[in-house]
C-alpha cells in the first residue's frame, strides 16, 4: 500500500494559503459544517465528533480546520486519553479531494508532531468513493511530511463468534515485576514483525521500544495485575499476553513470544488466554489488531473466531 502520488489529478488551491486555526468550545460546530462524501474516518464507526464537554472523545483546542472565504474545507481531531496532557494520534483527517493542499497545509501549521491513523472499512479498496477519498488524505499527509508505516488488520471479538477452545499447553501466571516485563519486552522486540516496534527500535534503540511498550501497558486504564507471563509445564518462559482496557473497551493489549519459542504456535495459546481471561472478567466485546503483513498473527486471529471490522493505516 502506498500512498498516491503527488501528481494527484485534482486540482489545487495552492496559489492561496487557507485559513488554519483551532477550534473553542464555542465554536465546535463550524467543524460539524464539513461535507464528506466520502465517508472516511471515525464517521463509518457510526461515532460523529463530540468535545469533552459533550460527552465526546475530543478537545477543541486540540481541534484544527481549514478555511477558504469561511468555508471549512479540511479539518483534523487529534485524541488522547482523559489525563493526557498531549495528544495521543491523530485519528481524524478530512480534507476535500480538490483542495488537498488546504489538508497538507492544516497539518503544517498545527503544532501536533504525533502518528496519524487512518481509520477505513474493510474492504476500503474495493469501493471507488471510499478509495478516492482516502487517497486524498494520503497524499495530504505525505505532503506535510509524514511517511506510510503499516497498514492494519481491526478485529472485534463478540460472543456470537464463539469462545475458542483453551488449548491447555501452557501455564499463565501474573507478573508484578515492571523489570521482569521489560526484560520479557526485550527478547520479544529482537526479533519482531511488528511495523511500530521495528520503527521505534530504528528511530531509538530496542531499550526504549520495550519501555514505550510498556508504558503502553501502564497507560491502560485496566489493573496492572491482569499482565501475566506464560510457561511451558516444565518451567520455560514462552512469553506474555497482556489483556487490558484501552479507553473504547476490552482489548488484547499485547501479544508476545521470545524467540526461542517460536514455530510451536503458541501466540494462539496466548491470544485465546487472553480472550477467556477478558470473557471472566466481564468483557461483552473485544477489540484486536496486528499488521496486514503479519501473516501468522493475522491467522491466529482468524482461528479464534475474531473477524476482521477495519483496516487502519498509520503514517508517522
Amino acid at each position: 500500500m502506498t500512498a498516491a502520488p503527488h501528481g494527484s489529478p485534482h486540482p489545487t488551491h495552492d496559489d492561496a494559503r487557507p485559513v488554519v486555526r483551532a477550534l473553542t468550545e464555542e465554536d465546535v460546530p463550524l467543524f460539524r459544517t464539513f461535507e464528506d462524501p466520502g465517508l472516511v474516518g471515525r464517521v463509518i464507526t457510526g461515532v460523529g465528533y463530540r468535545t469533552v464537554a459533550e460527552g465526546g472523545d475530543y478537545r477543541p483546542e486540540w481541534t484544527w480546520v481549514a478555511l477558504r472565504e469561511g468555508r471549512v474545507v479540511a479539518r483534523a481531531a487529534w485524541w488522547g486519553g482523559k489525563d493526557d496532557t498531549e495528544p495521543v494520534n491523530l485519528n481524524w483527517f478530512d480534507v476535500l479531494e480538490d483542495d488537498i493542499e488546504a489538508g497538507a497545509e492544516l497539518l503544517r501549521q498545527a503544532p501536533f508532531d504525533v502518528e496519524y491513523e487512518l481509520i477505513l472499512p474493510a474492504g476500503w479498496s474495493e469501493d471507488p468513493r471510499t478509495r478516492a477519498a482516502a487517497e486524498a488524505r494520503m497524499e495530504a499527509v505525505t505532503r506535510a511530511g509524514k511517511k506510510l508505516l503499516v497498514e492494519r488488520l481491526r478485529y472485534r471479538w463478540t460472543p456470537d463468534n464463539g469462545l475458542p477452545e483453551r488449548p491447555g499447553r501452557l501455564e499463565f501466571r501474573a507478573e508484578p515485576d515492571d523489570e521482569v516485563i521489560l526484560d520479557v519486552l526485550r527478547r520479544v522486540h529482537s526479533a519482531t514483525l511488528d511495523a511500530h516496534a521495528r520503527h521505534a527500535i530504528e528511530e531509538s534503540g530496542l531499550d526504549t521500544a520495550a519501555q514505550e511498550e510498556l508504558d503502553f501497558f501502564h497507560w491502560c486504564p485496566s489493573p496492572r495485575e491482569w499482565w501475566q507471563l506464560a510457561y511451558t509445564p516444565q518451567g520455560e518462559l514462552v512469553g506474555l499476553h497482556i489483556p487490558a482496557h484501552n479507553p473504547g473497551g476490552p482489548c488484547i493489549g499485547f501479544i508476545g513470544v521470545v524467540p526461542e519459542q517460536r514455530g510451536h504456535g503458541y501466540a494462539y495459546d496466548l491470544l485465546v488466554e487472553s480472550t477467556h481471561f477478558l470473557v471472566e472478567h466481564g468483557a461483552e466485546f473485544i477489540a484486536g489488531a496486528t499488521d496486514d503483513g503479519n501473516f501468522p498473527m493475522a491467522a491466529n486471529f482468524a482461528k479464534a473466531g475474531y473477524p476482521v471490522t477495519e483496516k487502519r493505516i498509520n503514517f508517522v
